[in-house]
């Protein structure tokens, strides 16, 4: 068991309900407005947090960085994607408001700073916690700043080697940061089912003993989106994540895997309710409903004939059947050689006291 810690109100861990993120990404698409609506659906759709991506354009990429499929989403691939992102980002501004916002929603705000710079913008908006990113995994200074902001960091692992992710758990310790989540799953607009490797989740958890969560990147317009993040939580997920958008039919940036708010809400009443089928793995005493349940399933050993006053109980006079008395079959032994103290009918349950 990896003991849970404190994030907020919250808890993450085993034994504690999976934390809920909302990730906006990009999606306001440099809207503040359509911003606030999304921090809003992910507040009515129950979600335990939301995460902001906090970006300088400078400092993150290079303006000649290449255009094409797996970089931005489907529709603005041929754009400079420099000048596409720099066009929708929003200002300091902007994330004060927002941050503001979701904290009067009661939801936690988790900051995923793409530079130094924005580490520091970070600071000053005073996320619950840190997301480190895949493309800032290897990035020392960057992971060592965050670190000693000693608040809880959600590591993205998605493509990362086993040895980076080791080095980065050590970085952030060293640092300051102890409560730390591994986040599993990459974005691949979108991810293909067979690439997400679910079983892969519990290996995680066994290989560094740390809590392990899924950013499910599954395409929003299929069935399965609302279906594959919940097959996680068997494989021990504390965390899920989930793209979260205002109005996927305009297809702005990051709708692939993101969906509505309604979406988003039945997401999240489906997997409160899938975890109320999971109880506990430890051994405990049959339940209320199991009690009763063996109390009407079970059979009970019955008179397979009619057994006169004084005669005697054989096997070949009992037979097990499922009646409302009698004891279990696996009693039946300490029956037999006794006599029955008065009449016992046909299908008649049989206990010791009607024996002597």
């Amino acid at each position: 068991m990896m003991k849970p810690f404190k994030i907020g109100e919250k808890f993450i861990g085993d034994g504690c309900p999976a934390f809920v993120v909302a990730e906006m990404a990009w999606s306001h698409d440099g809207s503040p407005e359509k911003a606030e609506k999304i921090v809003g659906g992910a507040a009515r759709a129950g979600a335990d947090a939301i995460c902001f991506h906090l970006t300088s354009l400078e400092d993150y990429m290079v303006p000649h960085y290449g255009s094409g499929p797996g970089r931005v989403s489907a529709g603005k691939e041929s754009q400079e994607i420099f000048k596409y992102l720099q066009s929708i980002n929003l200002g300091r501004q902007d994330w004060e408001k927002l941050f503001a916002l979701a904290k009067r929603a009661g939801l936690l705000s988790c900051a995923m700073c793409n530079d130094l710079p924005s580490v520091e913008l970070a600071a000053a908006l005073k996320p619950d916690a840190y997301v480190v990113s895949s493309s800032c995994f290897v990035e020392e200074e960057l992971v060592k700043t965050v670190g000693g902001r000693k608040k809880p960091v959600f590591l993205r692992i998605g493509g990362a080697l086993l040895g980076e992710i080791e080095r980065a758990i050590q970085l952030l310790k060293e640092a300051g940061s102890t409560d730390l989540v591994l986040i599993y799953g990459f974005q691949n607009y979108p991810t293909r089912l067979e690439d997400l490797n679910l079983r892969f989740i519990s290996t995680l958890r066994q290989i560094f003993g740390l809590p392990v969560g899924f950013a499910d990147h599954t395409d929003g317009d299929s069935e399965l989106a609302l279906v594959v993040p919940l097959l996680a939580l068997p494989f021990g997920a504390s965390l899920i994540e989930k793209h979260l958008t205002h109005d996927r039919s305009l297809r702005g940036e990051d709708f692939e895997s993101a969906l509505n708010p309604a979406e988003f809400a039945g997401f999240v009443s489906r997997l409160r309710e899938i975890e109320k089928t999971f109880g506990s793995s430890t051994l405990r005493p049959l339940s209320e409903a199991e009690l009763s349940y063996r109390l009407v399933s079970r059979k009970r050993t019955v008179a397979g004939v009619y057994i006169k006053a004084g005669e005697e109980v054989t096997g070949e006079k009992i037979s097990f059947k499922r009646a409302d008395e009698g004891v279990y079959p696996d009693e039946s032994r300490f029956l037999l050689g006794r006599k029955a103290k008065t009449e016992i009918k046909r299908n008649e349950g049989i206990t010791r006291e009607k024996l002597v």
